[in-house]
């Protein structure tokens, strides 16, 4: 099925987004230079200014964030006032996204005065060094992967992250309440906003402005956590199922077996997806929470209908089983 309205987007980063998204983690504290906070920081990676503050440029990465540890502090305070004035003017010149200082260590005043004068941010951070490149690794990663949104309701069933997709008035939204009255936890509503981490997952989330909302014929908008509790939803959530509310009009031939799994490629990823039918007296949140469940044996290395196969040809064949 052709996911309606979905759309692949590149994600600008901004030195905001950065702050925005690592200040807890990455204990991050902005010392100067706030009015370049919308400054777009071009890559993801995370750049040691070592040779740079020594004057040698060539091959400089000027678009990452620039981390100044404790020997890259070292080397710039024992230089003499005038050459370490030529050499930090020489390295802000570069035009870098932003400058972190590790370890909590005191940034120079005249590193603060190049700060204000270029518009480029000064963070300082508590963390040591190489545990504040791994983790603002990861958060930049993260930051710059593809998105794209898709219409469909994203759930949790008992650690299992089913988006739950088709036409509109198929009732997904009405489905997945039921699976939460059942004990699943809301990601998104209607839209859902999809991510590949740094592992490779699709990682799907709500768009902030319906967080933690649904919309439910007949009732309106309603605050899931404030109805269900805070356990009754998620930030984020991996993407393991798809599951498409159908009509027998829209499925050509369903194989009943179950041998056979459609896939669903979101972002280059092939995901599992399963087709309900929908129809007077199914229950469709039974029938999702089974196919999650049964995805969940899959994942551990139980197929229920590669089983039954194996045993119906052992029978078929005069195995063991069919000698019982």
């Amino acid at each position: 099925m052709t996911t309606t309205g979905s759309s692949v987007k590149k994600v600008r980063v901004t030195v905001a987004d950065f702050l925005k998204t690592g200040k807890d983690e990455l204990k991050l504290d902005l010392v100067a230079g706030e009015s370049g906070l919308k400054r777009r920081i071009g890559e993801a990676a995370i750049n040691r200014p070592g040779f740079a503050l020594a004057g040698f440029f060539q091959y400089f990465a000027y678009k990452r964030i620039q981390v100044v540890g404790f020997a890259e502090s070292a080397y710039v305070a024992s230089l003499p006032q005038e050459e370490r004035e030529k050499r930090m003017r020489a390295f802000f010149d570069q035009k870098i996204p932003c400058v972190v200082v590790t370890r909590h260590q005191k940034v120079l005043p005249d590193v603060l005065a190049l700060s204000e004068e270029y518009n480029i941010p000064v963070f300082r951070s508590r963390m040591v060094t190489k545990d504040f490149v791994n983790a603002a690794t990861i958060i930049m990663q993260n930051l710059v992967a593809p998105r794209m949104k898709v219409q469909g309701t994203m759930i949790e069933i008992m650690g299992i992250g089913v988006l739950i997709d088709g036409k509109p008035g198929m009732g997904k939204s009405e489905t997945a309440l039921n699976l939460i009255n059942k004990g699943a936890a809301l990601v998104s509503d209607d839209i859902t906003t999809l991510r590949i981490d740094s592992a490779g997952n699709l990682i799907a989330s709500p768009v902030n402005v319906t967080r933690y909302h649904m919309e439910i014929r007949g009732v309106g908008i309603i605050h899931v956590p404030s109805l269900y509790g805070v356990s009754s939803v998620r930030q984020e959530k991996k993407l393991d199922l798809v599951a498409t509310l159908s009509t027998p009009e829209d499925v050509e031939e369903l194989d009943r077996s179950g041998q056979a799994t459609p896939t669903r490629n979101l972002l280059g990823v092939e995901i599992p997806q399963v087709l309900v039918n929908v129809a007077p007296g199914r229950d469709l949140g039974d029938i999702i929470e089974t196919a999650a469940l049964n995805q969940k044996l899959r994942r551990l290395g139980h197929d229920a209908a590669k089983e039954l196969d194996e045993r119906l040809m052992d029978l078929m064949t005069g195995g063991k089983i069919g000698s019982e």
